[in-house]
């Protein structure tokens, strides 16, 4: 059974910094390509950052650019964002998923991921 768990959610101020952390189990985590997404309230999910199997090559959208930072430890089976210079803009819930593909078209896609964790809250206050 998979299962994806995320951690290091929370309250932060606007310009401060939060690392959330995915756990991954059940699966063979080198071989698959790791996403982060986020969902607002009364928003789609959309697409955040992905990192390859080899954490070589990493994918962000144009809103984070510059200011996360996606990575993975493949002896450990996690998968890590570290976002800083956060604003009001980044709250919602924040989901990492497992994806067995690869290509540079489809990190960007939900429906790429096989393998979704529950989520967890990432709030900015101003």
């Amino acid at each position: 059974q998979v299962q994806l768990e995320e951690s290091g959610g929370g309250l932060v101020q606007a310009g401060g910094s939060l690392r959330l952390s995915c756990a991954a189990s059940g699966l063979s985590f080198n071989t698959y390509t790791m996403g982060w997404f986020r969902q607002a309230v009364g928003k789609e999910r959309e697409f955040v950052s992905a990192i390859a199997w080899t954490g070589g090559i990493t994918y962000y959208a144009d809103s984070v650019k510059g200011r996360f930072t996606v990575s993975r430890d493949n002896a450990k089976n996690t998968v890590y964002l570290q976002m800083n210079s956060l604003n009001v803009e980044d709250t919602a819930v924040y989901s990492c998923a497992a994806s067995p593909r690869s290509s540079s078209g489809s990190v960007r896609w939900r429906a790429a991921y096989d393998y979704w964790g529950q989520g967890i809250q990432v709030t900015v206050s101003s």
